[in-house]
Protein backbone atom coordinates (compact mmCIF):
# COMPACT_ATOMS: atom_id res chain seq x y z
CA UNK A 1 0.00 0.00 0.00
CA UNK A 2 1.14 3.56 -0.61
CA UNK A 3 -0.15 7.03 0.28
CA UNK A 4 -0.44 9.93 -2.13
CA UNK A 5 -0.05 13.42 -0.75
CA UNK A 6 1.52 16.81 -1.28
CA UNK A 7 4.63 18.44 0.08
CA UNK A 8 6.10 21.95 -0.06
CA UNK A 9 9.56 22.33 -1.56
CA UNK A 10 11.95 25.26 -1.55
CA UNK A 11 12.98 26.01 -5.14
CA UNK A 12 14.93 29.28 -4.76
CA UNK A 13 16.67 31.23 -2.03
CA UNK A 14 15.35 34.61 -0.91
CA UNK A 15 17.11 37.88 -1.51
CA UNK A 16 15.76 40.05 1.26
CA UNK A 17 12.03 39.61 1.88
CA UNK A 18 10.83 36.09 1.03
CA UNK A 19 7.76 35.50 -1.12
CA UNK A 20 5.57 32.61 -2.22
CA UNK A 21 7.40 32.18 -5.53
CA UNK A 22 10.24 30.53 -3.60
CA UNK A 23 8.06 27.47 -2.96
CA UNK A 24 6.29 24.82 -4.99
CA UNK A 25 3.61 22.27 -4.15
CA UNK A 26 4.48 18.75 -5.36
CA UNK A 27 2.44 15.55 -5.46
CA UNK A 28 4.36 12.66 -3.89
CA UNK A 29 3.84 9.00 -3.01
CA UNK A 30 4.89 7.55 0.32
CA UNK A 31 5.47 3.76 0.23
CA UNK A 32 4.38 1.17 2.73
CA UNK A 33 6.78 1.24 5.70
CA UNK A 34 9.56 -1.31 5.81
CA UNK A 35 10.90 -2.99 8.92
CA UNK A 36 11.51 -0.39 11.62
CA UNK A 37 9.55 2.31 9.80
CA UNK A 38 6.20 4.06 10.19
CA UNK A 39 4.00 6.35 8.12
CA UNK A 40 2.37 9.42 9.70
CA UNK A 41 -0.64 11.26 8.31
CA UNK A 42 0.10 14.83 9.34
CA UNK A 43 -2.64 16.97 10.81
CA UNK A 44 -0.90 20.17 11.95
CA UNK A 45 2.31 21.75 10.66
CA UNK A 46 4.27 24.37 12.51
CA UNK A 47 5.67 27.45 10.79
CA UNK A 48 8.30 29.31 12.81
CA UNK A 49 10.51 32.38 12.33
CA UNK A 50 13.76 30.37 12.62
CA UNK A 51 12.91 28.73 9.29
CA UNK A 52 13.76 31.98 7.51
CA UNK A 53 17.43 31.55 8.43
CA UNK A 54 17.45 28.00 7.09
CA UNK A 55 16.36 29.29 3.68
CA UNK A 56 19.72 31.03 3.26
CA UNK A 57 22.67 29.07 1.91
CA UNK A 58 24.72 29.26 5.07
CA UNK A 59 25.09 27.11 8.12
CA UNK A 60 24.39 28.42 11.57
CA UNK A 61 23.24 26.17 14.39
CA UNK A 62 21.30 24.02 11.92
CA UNK A 63 21.84 23.06 8.28
CA UNK A 64 20.15 25.14 5.56
CA UNK A 65 17.23 23.78 3.57
CA UNK A 66 18.22 22.12 0.29
CA UNK A 67 16.69 23.41 -2.91
CA UNK A 68 14.26 20.99 -4.52
CA UNK A 69 13.61 19.12 -1.28
CA UNK A 70 10.67 19.34 1.09
CA UNK A 71 10.79 21.92 3.83
CA UNK A 72 10.95 20.36 7.27
CA UNK A 73 9.74 21.47 10.66
CA UNK A 74 7.58 20.44 13.57
CA UNK A 75 4.40 18.51 12.84
CA UNK A 76 1.75 16.53 14.67
CA UNK A 77 -0.04 13.62 13.08
CA UNK A 78 -1.37 10.10 13.43
CA UNK A 79 0.37 6.86 12.60
CA UNK A 80 -1.45 5.18 9.72
CA UNK A 81 0.93 2.22 9.29
CA UNK A 82 3.79 0.91 11.35
CA UNK A 83 6.44 -1.80 11.35
CA UNK A 84 8.24 -0.10 14.22
CA UNK A 85 8.20 -1.70 17.68
CA UNK A 86 7.63 1.60 19.51
CA UNK A 87 4.68 2.90 17.50
CA UNK A 88 1.26 1.47 16.68
CA UNK A 89 -1.33 2.45 14.13
CA UNK A 90 -3.50 5.19 15.60
CA UNK A 91 -0.80 6.72 17.82
CA UNK A 92 -0.60 10.50 17.87
CA UNK A 93 2.98 11.66 17.40
CA UNK A 94 5.17 14.74 17.11
CA UNK A 95 8.04 14.76 14.61
CA UNK A 96 10.19 17.12 12.53
CA UNK A 97 9.15 15.98 9.03
CA UNK A 98 6.55 18.66 8.48
CA UNK A 99 5.47 20.58 5.34
CA UNK A 100 4.05 17.39 3.83
CA UNK A 101 0.77 15.50 4.19
CA UNK A 102 2.35 12.06 4.73
CA UNK A 103 5.74 11.33 6.28
CA UNK A 104 7.80 8.14 6.25
CA UNK A 105 10.07 7.81 9.29
CA UNK A 106 12.45 5.36 10.91
CA UNK A 107 11.24 6.53 14.33
CA UNK A 108 14.13 8.84 15.16
CA UNK A 109 12.95 12.15 16.61
CA UNK A 110 9.37 10.88 16.71
CA UNK A 111 7.56 11.17 20.05
CA UNK A 112 4.17 9.92 21.11
CA UNK A 113 1.59 12.46 22.28
CA UNK A 114 -1.14 11.77 24.82
CA UNK A 115 -4.30 13.42 23.38
CA UNK A 116 -5.94 13.26 26.82
CA UNK A 117 -3.23 15.53 28.27
CA UNK A 118 -4.12 18.52 26.07
CA UNK A 119 -5.26 19.16 22.48
CA UNK A 120 -2.64 17.66 20.16
CA UNK A 121 -1.98 21.01 18.51
CA UNK A 122 -0.46 22.30 21.77
CA UNK A 123 2.54 20.02 21.14
CA UNK A 124 3.52 22.61 18.52
CA UNK A 125 2.66 25.61 20.69
CA UNK A 126 2.19 26.30 24.35
CA UNK A 127 3.30 22.77 25.39
CA UNK A 128 5.84 22.44 22.59
CA UNK A 129 8.87 24.33 21.39
CA UNK A 130 7.41 27.86 21.75
CA UNK A 131 6.19 27.36 25.31
CA UNK A 132 9.37 25.54 26.27
CA UNK A 133 11.42 28.38 24.79
CA UNK A 134 9.52 30.95 26.84
CA UNK A 135 9.79 28.90 30.04
CA UNK A 136 13.50 28.13 29.76
CA UNK A 137 14.54 31.53 28.47
CA UNK A 138 12.66 33.53 31.06
CA UNK A 139 13.19 31.41 34.16
CA UNK A 140 16.69 30.07 33.50
CA UNK A 141 18.30 33.07 31.79
CA UNK A 142 16.08 35.98 32.82
CA UNK A 143 15.96 34.82 36.44
CA UNK A 144 13.01 37.09 37.31
CA UNK A 145 12.41 37.92 40.96
CA UNK A 146 9.03 38.66 42.46
CA UNK A 147 8.15 42.31 42.01
CA UNK A 148 10.47 42.92 39.07
CA UNK A 149 9.39 44.33 35.71
CA UNK A 150 9.65 42.13 32.61
CA UNK A 151 9.33 43.52 29.08
CA UNK A 152 8.45 41.08 26.27
CA UNK A 153 8.56 42.02 22.59
CA UNK A 154 6.36 40.32 19.98
CA UNK A 155 4.20 39.47 22.96
CA UNK A 156 1.23 38.53 20.78
CA UNK A 157 3.07 35.53 19.34
CA UNK A 158 3.37 32.01 20.70
CA UNK A 159 6.65 32.53 22.58
CA UNK A 160 6.01 36.09 23.74
CA UNK A 161 2.50 35.47 25.08
CA UNK A 162 3.78 32.51 27.10
CA UNK A 163 6.79 34.44 28.41
CA UNK A 164 4.62 37.30 29.65
CA UNK A 165 2.18 34.98 31.36
CA UNK A 166 4.97 33.05 33.05
CA UNK A 167 6.40 36.36 34.27
CA UNK A 168 3.03 37.09 35.86
CA UNK A 169 2.84 33.59 37.36
CA UNK A 170 6.14 34.11 39.20
CA UNK A 171 5.02 37.47 40.56
CA UNK A 172 6.45 39.99 38.10
CA UNK A 173 4.97 42.97 36.32
CA UNK A 174 4.69 42.22 32.58
CA UNK A 175 4.85 44.75 29.74
CA UNK A 176 4.20 43.55 26.19
CA UNK A 177 4.58 45.10 22.76
CA UNK A 178 2.54 44.03 19.73
CA UNK A 179 1.60 45.41 16.33
CA UNK A 180 -2.21 45.36 16.30
CA UNK A 181 -5.14 46.23 18.51
CA UNK A 182 -6.36 42.62 18.33
CA UNK A 183 -3.09 41.43 19.83
CA UNK A 184 -3.08 44.13 22.48
CA UNK A 185 -6.61 43.15 23.54
CA UNK A 186 -5.46 39.54 23.80
CA UNK A 187 -2.50 40.53 25.97
CA UNK A 188 -4.72 42.49 28.32
CA UNK A 189 -7.01 39.49 28.55
CA UNK A 190 -3.98 37.38 29.50
CA UNK A 191 -3.21 39.74 32.38
CA UNK A 192 -0.32 41.78 31.01
CA UNK A 193 0.03 44.84 33.23
CA UNK A 194 0.80 47.22 30.37
CA UNK A 195 0.88 46.99 26.57
CA UNK A 196 1.66 49.22 23.61
CA UNK A 197 1.47 49.17 19.83
CA UNK A 198 5.00 49.58 18.50
CA UNK A 199 3.60 50.66 15.12
CA UNK A 200 2.05 53.72 16.76
CA UNK A 201 4.42 54.53 19.63
CA UNK A 202 8.21 54.48 19.58
CA UNK A 203 9.47 51.73 21.86
CA UNK A 204 11.72 54.13 23.76
CA UNK A 205 8.81 56.48 24.47
CA UNK A 206 6.49 53.65 25.48
CA UNK A 207 8.97 52.22 27.97
CA UNK A 208 9.65 55.65 29.42
CA UNK A 209 5.91 56.01 30.09
CA UNK A 210 5.04 52.45 31.13
CA UNK A 211 8.19 51.69 33.13
CA UNK A 212 9.43 55.03 34.46
CA UNK A 213 11.63 53.27 37.01
CA UNK A 214 13.12 50.97 34.38
CA UNK A 215 12.87 47.28 33.51
CA UNK A 216 14.71 44.33 35.02
CA UNK A 217 14.33 41.66 32.32
CA UNK A 218 13.88 42.02 28.58
CA UNK A 219 12.73 38.94 26.64
CA UNK A 220 13.79 39.83 23.11
CA UNK A 221 12.00 38.32 20.13
CA UNK A 222 12.46 41.30 17.81
CA UNK A 223 15.90 42.89 18.00
CA UNK A 224 16.41 46.23 16.24
CA UNK A 225 14.78 49.25 17.84
CA UNK A 226 13.20 47.10 20.56
CA UNK A 227 16.57 45.86 21.76
CA UNK A 228 18.15 49.31 21.72
CA UNK A 229 15.23 50.83 23.62
CA UNK A 230 15.17 48.01 26.16
CA UNK A 231 18.89 48.37 26.89
CA UNK A 232 18.31 52.08 27.45
CA UNK A 233 15.44 51.36 29.85
CA UNK A 234 17.28 48.67 31.84
CA UNK A 235 17.97 49.03 35.52
CA UNK A 236 21.41 48.19 36.81
CA UNK A 237 22.06 44.43 36.77
CA UNK A 238 19.25 43.89 34.27
CA UNK A 239 19.09 40.77 32.08
CA UNK A 240 18.42 40.53 28.35
CA UNK A 241 17.19 37.15 27.12
CA UNK A 242 18.10 37.10 23.42
CA UNK A 243 15.56 34.67 21.95
CA UNK A 244 15.18 36.04 18.41
CA UNK A 245 15.30 39.08 16.14
CA UNK A 246 12.41 38.72 13.73
CA UNK A 247 12.68 42.35 12.64
CA UNK A 248 16.07 41.58 11.07
CA UNK A 249 15.55 38.16 9.47
CA UNK A 250 14.68 39.53 6.03
CA UNK A 251 17.47 42.11 5.89
CA UNK A 252 19.61 41.54 2.77
CA UNK A 253 22.63 42.89 4.67
CA UNK A 254 23.32 42.82 8.41
CA UNK A 255 21.98 45.93 10.10
CA UNK A 256 24.09 47.93 12.57
CA UNK A 257 23.74 46.73 16.14
CA UNK A 258 22.23 48.76 18.98
CA UNK A 259 24.04 52.07 19.37
CA UNK A 260 24.00 51.88 23.16
CA UNK A 261 25.83 48.60 23.79
CA UNK A 262 28.21 50.52 26.06
CA UNK A 263 25.38 50.35 28.61
CA UNK A 264 26.05 46.63 28.97
CA UNK A 265 28.99 47.54 31.15
CA UNK A 266 27.91 50.92 32.57
CA UNK A 267 24.73 49.25 33.88
CA UNK A 268 26.40 45.86 34.51
CA UNK A 269 23.85 44.11 32.30
CA UNK A 270 23.75 40.46 31.25
CA UNK A 271 22.74 39.56 27.70
CA UNK A 272 22.57 35.92 26.68
CA UNK A 273 21.33 34.15 23.60
CA UNK A 274 20.20 30.53 23.51
CA UNK A 275 18.97 27.77 21.23
CA UNK A 276 16.23 25.75 22.88
CA UNK A 277 17.27 22.50 21.17
CA UNK A 278 20.37 22.55 23.39
CA UNK A 279 18.17 22.08 26.44
CA UNK A 280 15.71 19.32 25.64
CA UNK A 281 16.88 17.41 28.72
CA UNK A 282 14.74 19.95 30.61
CA UNK A 283 11.58 19.24 28.58
CA UNK A 284 10.05 16.80 31.13
CA UNK A 285 10.52 19.43 33.85
CA UNK A 286 8.82 22.03 31.67
CA UNK A 287 5.84 19.77 30.89
CA UNK A 288 5.46 18.82 34.55
CA UNK A 289 5.18 22.50 35.48
CA UNK A 290 3.46 24.01 32.44
CA UNK A 291 0.93 21.21 31.89
CA UNK A 292 -0.97 22.01 35.11
CA UNK A 293 -0.74 25.73 34.34
CA UNK A 294 -2.48 25.12 31.01
CA UNK A 295 -5.14 22.86 32.49
CA UNK A 296 -5.82 25.37 35.30
CA UNK A 297 -6.12 28.25 32.83
CA UNK A 298 -3.10 30.09 34.24
CA UNK A 299 -1.13 29.67 31.00
CA UNK A 300 -3.49 30.37 28.12
CA UNK A 301 -2.94 30.20 24.39
CA UNK A 302 -4.42 31.06 21.04
CA UNK A 303 -3.82 29.51 17.66
CA UNK A 304 -4.07 31.04 14.21
CA UNK A 305 -4.89 28.08 11.96
CA UNK A 306 -4.53 28.22 8.17
CA UNK A 307 -6.26 25.42 6.25
CA UNK A 308 -4.50 23.44 3.52
CA UNK A 309 -0.89 22.50 2.90
CA UNK A 310 -0.84 24.66 -0.23
CA UNK A 311 -1.17 27.66 2.10
CA UNK A 312 1.85 26.79 4.27
CA UNK A 313 4.08 29.35 2.50
CA UNK A 314 1.48 32.06 3.03
CA UNK A 315 1.20 31.15 6.70
CA UNK A 316 4.97 31.20 7.10
CA UNK A 317 5.37 34.56 5.41
CA UNK A 318 2.50 35.90 7.50
CA UNK A 319 4.66 35.57 10.60
CA UNK A 320 6.81 38.45 9.40
CA UNK A 321 3.80 40.67 8.85
CA UNK A 322 2.38 39.91 12.27
CA UNK A 323 -0.66 38.08 10.89
CA UNK A 324 -0.75 35.53 13.70
CA UNK A 325 -2.22 35.88 17.16
CA UNK A 326 -0.52 33.23 19.27
CA UNK A 327 0.81 30.17 17.48
CA UNK A 328 0.59 29.98 13.67
CA UNK A 329 -0.38 26.50 12.47
CA UNK A 330 -1.29 24.92 9.15
CA UNK A 331 -3.99 22.25 9.25
CA UNK A 332 -3.36 19.59 6.60
CA UNK A 333 -5.37 16.58 7.76
CA UNK A 334 -8.38 15.43 9.77
CA UNK A 335 -8.25 15.98 13.53
CA UNK A 336 -10.50 13.28 14.98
Amino acid sequence: MSWSGREIRLVARPQGIADEELFEVVETTVPDPGEGQLVVRNVYLSVDPYMRGRMNDMRSYVSPYSLGEAMTGGAVGRVVASHHPDFAEGDWVFHMLGWREFALSDGRSVFRIDPSFAPVSTALGVLGMPGFTAWYGLLELGRPKEGETVFVSAAGGAVGSAAGQIARIVGCRAIGSAGSEEKLAWLRELGFDATFNYRETAVRDALRELAPDGIDVYFDNVGGDHLEAAIGAMRNLGRVVACGAISRYNDPEPAPGPRNLFMLFTKRLTMQGFIISDHYDRLPEFLAQAGPWVREGRLRYRETIIEGIENAPRAFLGLFGGENVGKMLVKVGPDE
